[in-house]
């Protein structure tokens, strides 16, 4: 009777033993895909975060651009055709080499007009920055800020460039046109330097002015520009660092890996919606 009793206290002990670790494993998996399913939900987040900076930015881009081409033909495009147009007005007793001259002027100048109009044309979208690439449109910036006259850029180019993925380069070059604007607007800088490093496992853009400078922590709403700034370069796996202090000027460097895969930002370009 003994021996009856311990195998039914075996047999009931190790019946709950089974059942406590059916619970344990059932407990196990149902937390184990409740965790995938939050991190797969996470990860749809971020993703969707991303394409909405991305979209947010290249909206942005076009409205710099559109203000750009609105300048460039309000205080070049209009002024050259005006002048062609009163060229053109030839005086009755002008001598044919005085007329042909005039014409010969005109031609040039409209020839000057449709180059600036074509290359308006091309900067009307992003895509250009996808086709010509980071450094070529950097330049192309540079040398229409250093021929307004408004302010010296020096541009330097460090290493072996390469192509740093379609997002990536779409979202650097926005940042550089942040701090373009904030150093033509705010900073009273003369000289303006920008260097693009190129190294194995690095990339640095550095944008530095000899403006008044600022202190970062004392700026109106918080330096949201700057702000900005530093979370579109975490979307993409960089990041940015801002020194300046009160006449010292300014300078933001963007350092990222390029051989680091990012969830968002992985070197393809996929235009949001």
């Amino acid at each position: 009777m003994h021996k009856d009793e311990e195998l039914i206290v075996l047999i009931i002990a190790g019946t709950i033993m089974l059942l406590l670790l059916g619970i344990f494993i059932i407990s196990f998996l149902f937390f184990y895909q409740k965790k995938h399913n939050q991190n797969a939900i996470d990860k749809e987040q971020l993703q969707a975060r991303f394409q909405q900076e991305l979209l947010k930015t290249q909206v942005e881009m076009q409205e710099q651009t559109l203000n750009h081409i609105s300048r460039e033909i309000h205080d070049n495009i209009t002024q050259v055709l005006s002048f062609v147009k009163l060229n053109l007005a030839i005086p009755a007793k002008a001598t044919r080499e005085q007329a042909e001259q005039k014409i010969s002027e005109s031609r040039n100048l409209v020839a000057q007009v449709i180059n600036d109009l074509r290359d308006l044309s091309k900067s009307l979208s992003y895509e250009h920055i996808v086709q010509l690439g980071l450094v070529k449109t950097i330049e192309i910036e540079a040398g229409r800020i250093n021929k307004s006259g408004i302010i010296a850029i020096e541009l330097a180019i460090g290493g072996d460039a390469h192509n740093l993925g379609e997002q990536r380069e779409l979202v650097l070059f926005r940042i550089f046109q942040e701090a373009l604007n904030n150093a033509l607007k705010h900073s009273g800088a003369k000289q303006l330097k920008i260097s693009l490093d190129y190294f194995d496992h690095l990339f640095n853009l550095t944008i530095r002015d000899n403006g008044v400078g600022f202190l970062v922590n004392a700026l109106p709403d918080g330096g949201s520009g700057l702000r900005n700034m530093v979370n579109r370069a975490a979307l993409i796996g960089a990041v940015a660092v801002i020194d300046s202090a009160p006449g010292k000027g300014c300078c933001i460097k963007i350092a990222i890996d390029p051989l680091t895969q990012n969830i968002n930002a992985n070197g393809n370009h996929n235009s949001p919606g």
